[in-house]
């Protein structure tokens, strides 16, 4: 499945509110996928220094990630898929 993320920029967000979203993302994203439309939260990365956040999504469109995080109530700048290598996929 492809995995989209999402980049969002939140000044003045408490570290409370940050995991306060997260949860959020991460209920809606279950009760969607429960409900026939896939999409599953990740991971949070969190910018201090530029006050930006840049959110992993499982799901098979863009278009349903986006209706997680209107859902949700977790404003976006933008959504882009992306590819990850991990460290242990090289040699």
């Amino acid at each position: 499945m492809p995995q989209y993320m999402v980049e969002r920029h939140l000044p003045g967000i408490t570290p409370e509110q940050l995991t306060a979203a997260a949860a959020r993302a991460k209920s809606v994203t279950k009760e969607m996928s429960q409900q026939g439309k896939p999409v599953r939260y990740l991971r949070t990365t969190f910018l201090p220094s530029e006050e930006k956040a840049f959110c992993l999504f499982d799901a098979p469109t863009a278009e349903h990630v986006k209706e997680a995080n209107e859902l949700a109530q977790i404003p976006l700048q933008r959504i882009v898929e992306v590819k990850h290598v991990a460290a242990e996929d090289v040699g």
